[in-house]
């Protein structure tokens, strides 16, 4: 396996989430700006894609190649048109039994459209729900949306994925609490979407949990994890789906938080970090497994 050599693309002032490849260039989100960001992989240039996103945080593509988003301060989860970025987004979910979300997070959509994401808090104020769990948002009679709670026993769910088989959805358990776990859980998806019982395939201990998630095609999950505080540092972690460590890789900026694979062929990782950095990596010896856009050779 090659050693990752690193190359910074942008550098922004403040956290940077939420990359998604859109087949020539990459989104990706300043959360505290409200500022989604477009770096053009022709010109190598970074421009301004959207404005006033509310605090987008998480992105991704369904199969068709429309753009779902995790507003954090507007509480909710659109859908972007991605030919005019600066509409107003289509509403998929914004609250749960009646009351308001949380701050979306990350999210993930199956084949089947239904939109899974997480709900944690990491504001230090109070929750708007009792609890902070992962949800589905799925189609309803009539093209509305219907969202429903399929996680029970999480504390901040952070970063979430699904398997290449779509039979597993893996929830990034990411507390900043010090008495609660770090985790990296595997649930079950059930035939209806719901979610069976979790089983925890890594546990970071004391160090800083997995923000976000991507998927090689051979069904590899590479995760942002740590910080200089904490563990061993920050870095990209490799693993198995069983929750083997296969290989990690330290970072040249300091909590990175997520990441996606993208270029003509899918061989290039993107990742942000939380000082506002954004870099790529080619030659990872890997290959990304993307809903959107498909591989071109």
């Amino acid at each position: 396996m090659p050693e990752w050599n690193w190359t910074q693309i942008a550098k922004h002032d403040s956290l940077t989430e939420g990359p998604a490849w859109d087949g020539s260039g990459l989104l990706y989100n300043e959360c505290s700006a409200s500022t989604t960001f477009r770096w053009d992989s022709k010109t190598d240039e970074s421009t301004v894609w959207r404005n006033n996103t509310g605090a987008a945080n998480g992105m991704t593509f369904d199969r068709q190649g429309q753009l779902f988003v995790c507003e954090g301060n507007a509480h909710r989860i659109t859908k972007v048109d991605t030919a005019n970025p600066n509409a107003d987004p289509m509403v998929v979910s914004d609250s749960y039994n009646g009351d308001g979300m949380n701050w979306p997070n990350d999210l993930a959509v199956d084949s089947r459209g239904r939109i899974y994401f997480s709900d944690p808090n990491y504001t230090g104020g109070p929750n708007n729900l009792e609890h902070e769990s992962v949800y589905m948002a799925e189609h309803t009679f009539g093209g509305n949306w219907n969202t429903i709670r399929v996680t029970f026993d999480t504390h901040k769910p952070n970063g979430v994925l699904l398997s290449i088989d779509q039979k597993t959805l893996y929830v990034a358990d990411t507390s900043n609490v010090p008495a609660e776990p770090r985790r990296l859980l595997a649930y079950p998806v059930n035939d209806d979407g719901t979610l069976g019982d979790s089983q925890v395939l890594h546990d970071f201990g004391k160090g800083r949990s997995i923000d976000g998630m991507t998927l090689t095609t051979a069904g590899t999950i590479i995760a942002t994890a740590g910080s200089s505080k904490a563990g061993p540092g920050p870095m990209l972690y490799e693993f198995e789906s069983s929750g083997r460590v296969v290989r990690t890789h330290p970072t040249p900026a300091d909590s990175p938080t997520n990441c996606t694979f993208g270029g003509s062929s899918l061989g290039t990782l993107f990742v942000t970090f939380a000082g506002g950095e954004v870099y790529r990596v080619d030659g990872t010896g890997h290959t990304g497994h993307l809903a959107f856009p498909q591989r071109r050779f």
